[in-house]
């Protein structure tokens, strides 16, 4: 079986999985970090959304073999970075109703705040319009990624 060498959440990693498998399930059933969700397998909800060199990707739809020799981020890792106060921002705000999207949520968003410093409203719509909220939070999510903003998160 293949090895890939790949940054996780600031760490150097070595996997072993089949060329094909999708990053979500190296994170999930690999290297046990289980906040990156499963939720549709077809890239449309965006509950596995996680950081590929510091872009928002799906990865249910991401091979290994594509993030080998990358840098991931994972909802585990976001606290360890200046996003903490994003998710501070979630806290606040209180986003989470069942919660299962939340780390996509908060990943996407994390994206957006990156290139954006201050992000108007049709932007977060926009940036966040591929991440559904079955509890249908997001008003509060705009409301925590304003928050965020004023704090200074980028």
């Amino acid at each position: 079986m293949p090895r890939f060498e790949l940054m996780v959440n600031a760490r150097a990693t070595t996997v072993e999985a089949p060329v094909a498998m999708p990053l979500l399930w190296v994170l999930r059933d690999i290297l046990n970090l289980t906040g990156t969700k499963f939720g549709c397998g077809a890239g449309l909800c965006g509950a596995c959304t996680v950081h590929l060199d510091g872009n928002a990707v799906r990865s249910c739809q991401t091979p290994i073999e594509a993030a080998a020799g990358k840098k991931v981020l994972t909802i585990e890792g976001l606290a360890d970075t200046e996003w903490r106060a994003l998710q501070q921002a979630w806290i606040d705000e209180q986003v989470p109703q069942c919660g299962y999207c939340q780390s996509g949520q908060l990943m996407c968003a994390a994206a957006l705040l990156r290139i954006r410093q201050h992000p108007e409203d049709a932007e977060i719509d926009s940036a966040m319009s591929g991440t559904i909220c079955r509890c249908g939070t997001y008003v509060r999510i705009r409301k925590a990624i304003h928050r965020a903003a004023a704090r200074g998160v980028r």
